[in-house]
């Protein structure tokens, strides 16, 4: 499940550095919850799909290994996404 074209296209606008940025961590990590998002409320319905659920672990790992970066080579932009994506309460 991947998102759709013009959803991802808002979440870059939102997180980007500039104008034609897609691949700093924090565009990726935006993208990575919007998936994770979607996913968690696809198995909410689909409590067996068990494909699925692996892909949602995979999705969460890759998100901790970028934020681990973020933190490490950027501390304010680290603490900058997580309020705005509302993660780690």
């Amino acid at each position: 499940m991947s998102l759709k074209d013009e959803p991802k296209g808002d979440i870059i606008k939102d997180f980007a550095r500039h104008d034609k940025d897609t691949g700093s961590p924090e565009v990726q990590i935006a993208i990575l919850t919007a998936r994770i998002r979607e996913l968690t409320e696809h198995l909410k319905v689909h409590k067996h799909d068990q494909h699925s659920r692996r892909g949602l672990f995979k999705l969460v790992g890759q998100r901790r290994r970028h934020l681990r970066y973020l933190s490490r080579t950027n501390p304010d932009s680290y603490r900058d996404i997580l309020k705005r994506l509302e993660l780690r309460r």
